[in-house]
């Protein structure tokens, strides 16, 4: 058993709560985080020194980064089909996924905190406007690479690329803003609720 340091709410940390219910992996989840036991104290600091959830904590030690804890999980159960062993098939999964820690998340970042967070140092309505057409926009490239493999992210199989992603794609569809029409993101979302991992932790009211 692992334990889980972050609050259930959390987009990141959701995302290592759904990693688990796919592999089957028991957990002992603890609230950190804004609301709830601080981040910025030195025992947790000693855990991870940004003072950002998730961490995990298992028998080798502390880990953070949500998505480097994701590729832990499913690589020490040897799930192949969440990330697969060779290197083409792995790479191609984690391009996706470091898409959507670097490129995705820096688009949404203003419309999200201005619209859903509304946060003071986001309140500005041009930024906000940025915000929307700039996540629109990166959810576009999404929207045609779905067109192209038909299924999920890294191709006909569902991957670790759908973890990260799938709750991306709740955030944008949850956040009250003007979006384009995505028929391959619609039907990509309609596909991801077929996963009870996703009805928990990602569909489940929370962007």
């Amino acid at each position: 058993m692992i334990r889980i340091l972050g609050k259930a709410s959390s987009i990141n940390v959701r995302k290592v709560l759904w990693t688990c219910a796919e592999i089957g992996l028991d957990y002992d989840r603890q609230d950190y985080g804004s609301g709830f036991q601080a981040t910025d104290t030195p025992e947790f600091l000693a855990r991870n020194p940004n003072g950002l959830v998730p961490v995990i904590e298992d028998a080798t030690g502390a880990l953070w980064e949500s998505n480097t804890i994701c590729r832990y999980l499913a690589a020490s159960a040897a799930r192949t089909d969440l990330l697969p062993a060779d290197p083409r098939g792995r790479a191609l999964v984690e391009q996706w996924m470091d898409w959507q820690a670097t490129e995705l998340n820096a688009s949404w970042r203003a419309a999200f905190l201005g619209l859903v967070r509304r946060d003071p140092a986001y309140a500005d309505p041009d930024r906000i406007v940025a915000g929307v057409e700039a996540w629109n926009a990166n959810m576009g490239i999404l929207d045609h690479h779905l067109s192209s493999t038909g299924a999920y992210v890294a191709g006909g199989a569902f991957t670790l690329a759908d973890v990260v992603l799938g709750l991306s794609v709740n955030r944008w569809r949850m956040t009250p803003m003007e979006r384009p029409s995505y028929p391959a993101v619609s039907a990509y979302h309609d596909r991801l609720l077929a996963r009870s991992g996703y009805r928990d932790h990602g569909a489940n009211g929370i962007p």
